[in-house]
């Protein structure tokens, strides 16, 4: 691992230091968690993410064709 300094605001570092207390975890496992949160948010918005997502989900809809079933409902909004 790496080390690197931080520079926190008071109120940052106060509820960094109550979290860690409660959850039994050292400061810096409670920053490496969050910095993987982080990542894994960011590569998910990513167009990359976002290709990755389409892909896995492909092929999921199996009630028939999905633009008449998409006509079909919105016709039902404009009937009500």
């Amino acid at each position: 691992m790496v080390r690197t300094v931080i520079s926190l605001g008071a109120a940052d570092k106060s509820w960094l230091d109550e979290k860690s207390r409660v959850e039994g975890v050292p400061m810096t496992e409670l920053v490496r968690r969050a910095i993987s949160r982080y990542r894994q948010i960011d590569a998910a918005a990513s167009p990359k993410g976002v290709r990755a997502a389409l892909a896995s989900t492909k092929g999921l809809w199996t009630e028939g064709d999905g633009l008449a079933y998409q006509r079909r409902v919105r016709g039902e909004w404009s009937r009500k």
